[in-house]
C-alpha cells in the first residue's frame, strides 16, 4: 500500500465525490507552516514563557498530552520528536484516506451501499453494520447471513495488514426482556463483539490486529424514541486505525 495520499475529510458512503482534494493538502500544509513560523517568532523575540506556550499549543494540537504543568526550556530534541510526530500523523492520516476510498469503492462494488456505512474522522475508519443484517432480534450467534456478510468483510480487512480492528458492539437502551437468558445490555453488546471476532479469526485473521468491545446503549447515534431509531442505535461497528511499524 503507498504512502502518499490526500489527508482526511469526513465523508459518508452514500456522499458523492466532490474534487477538493487540494483543499486538505493545503491546510495539512498550513498548519505545518503556523507551527513552524510560531517557533520563530517565539525565538526571535527572546521570550522563553512566550515560546512555551506557543510550543504547547501545538503540542496540544498535535494530540500530545503535557507531562507536568511547570515549565521547562524547550530543547532542538522537542522541537525534532515535535516535527516528527507532525509527520507521522500526516503520513497515517494520508494512508486512512487511501483505504477509506478503497473500501468505498470495496463496498459500491458489492452492491452494499445502504447497508454498511462508514466514517472517516481523524484517521479513524469506522465501519457500521446494523445489528439487525448480522443477528437474529436478541440473539448473540451469526446468521447464516450475517457470516456472508463477515465474509465480506474479511476479503477486504485481510488486504489491510496495516490496520487494527476494533470490533463495538451496541444495543438500545431497552433492557433484555423477562425469561432472557442475558443478564443485561453490556452482556449482548460484548457477546456479539466476540462472535463477529471470533468468526473473523476462523476465517484467517490474525488475532492480534483484533479486540471486542461491549458498549450496550452508549453512545447512540439516534434517541431511543422510535423502533427505527432503536434498530439504528443496535449495531456493530468495524473501528480500523494505523498500526505504526507497518
Amino acid at each position: 500500500m503507498s504512502d502518499d495520499d490526500d489527508s482526511f475529510e469526513d465523508d459518508d458512503i452514500g456522499e458523492a465525490e466532490t474534487p477538493t482534494q487540494w483543499l486538505t493538502t493545503m491546510a495539512d500544509m498550513s498548519m505545518l507552516l503556523m507551527s513552524f513560523f510560531i517557533m520563530l517568532f517565539s525565538m526571535s523575540s527572546l521570550d522563553v514563557k512566550k515560546f512555551n506556550d506557543s510550543f504547547s499549543s501545538v503540542k496540544t494540537a498535535l494530540g500530545v498530552k503535557e507531562k507536568s504543568t511547570t515549565s521547562s526550556p524547550i530543547t532542538t530534541g522537542d522541537m525534532s520528536v515535535l516535527v516528527e510526530q507532525a509527520r507521522i500523523k500526516q503520513r497515517i492520516i494520508g494512508e486512512q484516506r487511501r483505504v477509506f476510498d478503497q473500501f468505498k469503492s470495496y463496498v459500491s462494488n458489492k452492491g452494499l451501499d445502504g447497508v454498511i456505512g462508514a466514517t472517516l474522522e481523524a484517521g479513524k475508519i469506522t465501519i457500521n453494520f446494523p445489528a439487525g443484517v448480522l443477528f437474529p432480534k436478541d440473539g448473540v450467534d451469526l446468521t447464516d447471513d450475517g457470516k456472508a456478510r463477515i465474509r465480506t468483510m474479511f476479503e477486504f480487512l485481510i488486504k489491510t495488514s496495516g490496520e487494527r480492528i476494533n470490533i463495538r458492539g451496541f444495543t438500545d437502551d431497552a433492557p433484555p426482556g423477562t425469561g432472557s437468558r442475558f443478564r443485561d445490555n453490556w452482556e449482548i453488546s460484548s457477546l456479539r463483539a466476540v462472535a463477529v471476532l471470533r468468526y473473523l479469526v476462523s476465517l484467517g485473521m490474525a488475532p492480534n490486529r483484533l479486540t471486542a468491545t461491549g458498549l450496550a446503549d452508549l453512545e447512540p447515534l439516534y434517541p431511543n424514541d422510535t423502533p427505527d431509531h432503536r434498530a439504528r442505535n443496535q449495531r456493530v461497528e468495524f473501528v480500523l486505525e494505523r498500526w505504526i511499524g507497518e
